[in-house]
């Protein structure tokens, strides 16, 4: 089901390149509106678990929440910058390195958050 619909989309793109003038301009749209959908998407399941989670999040230290959070919003950044990042030489590796590291903090500080 799911293939199919990744087909779908890749579909739609090249039909848009192939076969309406200027198709480039509208894969860019169509490929901006889906990454637009996928951040809100992950924006709302932040917002969904940060909500369900209120009491785990404030039994947190003040520096393990600063991390937490920190950790989130260099996730954000990573994912702002990522063209211009992986442009250059060697930081197609750093945005490996700090996305590994977000990713990271953020599972350490949930396991301790939630370990009895």
């Amino acid at each position: 089901m799911k293939a199919a619909r990744n087909v779908a989309i890749i579909m739609l793109l090249a039909l848009g390149v192939a076969f309406i003038p200027g198709g480039g301009n509208a894969v860019d749209t169509v490929m901006t509106a889906i990454v637009m959908a996928f951040l809100a998407g992950i924006t709302w399941m932040l917002y969904t678990l940060s909500r369900q989670n209120q009491l785990t999040l404030a039994t947190l230290s003040d520096g393990r929440r600063a991390i937490f959070y920190g950790a989130f919003g260099m996730l954000a950044l990573l994912i702002a910058g990522q063209d211009k990042l992986w442009s250059s030489g060697g930081g197609t590796l750093l945005w490996i390195l700090l996305l590994a590291a977000s990713v990271v903090a953020i599972w350490r500080i949930w396991t301790e958050a939630n370990t009895y």
